[in-house]
């Protein structure tokens, strides 16, 4: 599973003209999920996610996690994080899972994360042509991937 989180002065998905989540201050993760990926990388990345320390405290330092602040996520499925680019031109997505797999994991992450902060998390919608806008705040992108935990 990997995850590429951004912390955001404010973040959107809309779908179809629709605004499907909204936020201030907090974290964009966009979620890329492959078939090996078990609820065991759903709850490491999500905990993960939760207590990583990336927000400035007091002083201007990153010693906050999206829990200490209290803060806003929104989760977007994005399968394109498991491009493989070592041949030609044309990105292959052969490691990504299909939707059976997918949607229930995708599921799965997004409760999970919404009780390890407490509270309702944001989403896009899974194979949707979805707009996501954000405003990067720092800019801090951080890549999370449960295959490399060490």
């Amino acid at each position: 599973m990997r995850a590429v989180i951004q912390r955001v002065s404010e973040a959107s998905v809309t779908i179809e003209g629709v605004k499907r989540a909204e936020i201030g201050s907090g974290l964009l993760i966009l979620l890329g999920i492959e078939d090996a990926d078990s609820d065991e990388d759903i709850t490491w990345i999500s905990k993960k996610i939760a207590n990583m320390r990336i927000f400035n405290d007091y002083d201007g330092v990153m010693n906050e996690s999206l829990l200490d602040r209290n803060e806003d996520a929104i989760v977007v499925s994005q399968f394109t994080l498991h491009a493989s680019t070592k041949k030609g031109n044309r990105p292959s997505y052969i490691k990504a899972a299909k939707p059976d797999v997918a949607i229930p994991l995708y599921e799965k992450f997004v409760r999970q994360l919404e009780n390890d902060l407490g509270k309702k998390v944001g989403t896009g919608e899974f194979g949707a042509d979805m707009k996501v806008a954000l405003i990067n705040d720092g800019p801090v992108t951080i890549l999370i991937d449960s295959k490399n935990r060490c």
